[in-house]
């Protein structure tokens, strides 16, 4: 899979993810306040429909979008970060911190990854694996599942392997960049996609109407000698 497929996976999964949950939500809200109109039939109707598993669908989804958001903000450089200090060293010097900087991120994202791929093969994994495989050894723990869901808790938490992994993925993606080019992915956070400003030439004033009338500034006005003031 060449990273420009991963780059396009991983935005339609949290554009997805933020979809989802904020239908979800809509929905759970206006299935609540509809419920407690008195109308006959349809109060009763809405009252037999059970949505008490949205709260916990949206925190699942939302964690999703964090960790994989986490990801997207390492490539595209939306990161908050103090560097002023770093910015002020002369470039060889500023090179190395930001190497220090990127391969650090990469050293604890991975470490996460490894500790939360083994924390979830302990915690259910391992059963689905085997049992998808053939029969399961006697005795073996199946793994909790989420209140009310019912999901298996290790696909929920999935999201720490697989989000931290490919952060872990994304930093030294921008270690290797710095490295041949210098430069560090940058997010201008005033830009809006799909919103594009022309450029206005040199010879034009901006403010200038049509027909070149321009309201009077009468406290700034220059008084001519048969002007009173």
């Amino acid at each position: 899979m060449s990273l420009r497929v991963l780059d396009r996976l991983e935005e339609w999964l949290i554009t997805f993810l933020i979809g989802a949950a904020t239908l979800v939500i809509f929905v759970a809200v206006l299935h609540r306040y509809a419920a407690g109109w008195r109308i006959p039939g349809v109060q009763d109707w809405l009252l037999g429909i059970n949505l008490g598993w949205a709260q916990e669908l949206c925190i699942i989804m939302f964690v999703w979008m964090a960790k994989f958001g986490a990801a997207y903000g390492v490539r595209t450089g939306i990161h908050v970060g103090v560097d002023v200090l770093i910015n002020r060293m002369s470039s060889p010097l500023r090179a190395r911190f930001v190497i220090f900087g990127l391969l650090a991120g990469a050293t604890f994202t991975g470490t996460v990854a490894a500790l939360g791929g083994h924390f979830v093969w302990e915690n259910g994994a391992h059963y689905a694996f085997l049992d998808a495989l053939g029969p399961v050894p006697e005795g073996m723990y199946e793994g909790p599942t989420t209140p009310d869901l019912e999901w298996p808790t290790w696909i929920v938490y999935s999201a720490i392997p697989l989000g931290s992994g490919l952060m872990c993925l994304r930093f030294l993606q921008v270690a290797l960049s710095f490295l041949r080019t210098g430069e560090l992915p940058h997010h201008d956070h005033g830009h809006v996609d799909g919103i594009g400003e022309e450029a206005v030439p040199v010879d034009v004033n901006p403010y200038e109407m049509d027909d070149n009338l321009h309201p009077h500034d009468l406290r700034h006005k220059t008084l001519g000698q048969g002007d009173k003031p």
